[in-house]
């Protein structure tokens, strides 16, 4: 396949331009890694004044480069495809240049296939469905003695057992804390309250009565 890659470029005289009365186009380009690179060598002669019999000679180097990180340029070759030029205004020529690039080739992306993990059975699917209800917070919970967690803490501390909460999605801090009676100050003595999201498990410390 081919690709067009256009070229626009205002080329400032030091002096009054009038008339282009010759203009060449050279050019040293090569493909290089993943892109194209090198100079457009312009040059001629002009005209300061229409009717003046002299002449005056320009060149101008113009640096190219661009990038075709999509494309295999191993077997590719640039060229001139059209070349064209307008006077902006006393001083100022812009070159529009066109380049083709034959014999490119899109790089193929591989795709790397999914893993597909097992199905589960219908019997481990309950029994993670089982697990996920036991833990939540009710009327029913069992208390867990977690002396053993907080020896560290204070000997004069009161609360001696704890419940386990998984926040779910109507919870909020201050929703848990009304519900178990307890406070802010409380819960953070054995949990980080930072940042509390959906499926987070909360020590919920329960006095001795």
């Amino acid at each position: 396949m081919n690709k067009i890659v256009p070229f626009k470029k205002n080329i400032i005289f030091k002096s009054n331009l009038s008339e282009i009365t010759s203009i060449s186009l050279e050019h040293n380009l090569h493909l290089e890694a993943e892109k194209i690179m090198g100079e457009f060598i312009i040059s001629g002669e002009y005209k300061m004044v229409d009717t003046s019999m002299n002449t005056e000679v320009f060149s101008f180097n113009l640096p190219f480069e661009e990038r075709l990180e999509d494309y295999n340029l191993d077997n590719a070759k640039v060229d001139i495809d059209d070349f064209y030029y307008e006077i902006i205004n006393s001083n100022i020529l812009r070159v529009n240049i066109d380049l083709i690039v034959d014999g490119l080739e899109e790089k193929v992306i591989e795709e790397v296939p999914a893993t597909t993990e097992p199905e589960e059975s219908d019997e481990e699917r309950e029994e993670e469905i089982e697990e996920e209800r036991l833990p939540l917070c009710d009327n029913n919970e069992e208390e867990i003695s977690v002396k053993s967690l907080f020896d560290t803490i204070d000997g004069s501390e009161v609360y001696k057992t704890y419940k386990i909460c998984i926040v779910r999605e109507e919870d909020t801090l201050e929703s848990i804390i009304e519900r178990y009676n307890t406070s802010r100050e409380e819960l953070e003595l054995y949990n980080d309250l930072s940042s509390i999201k959906l499926g987070d498990k909360l020590i919920i410390p329960s006095a001795k009565d």
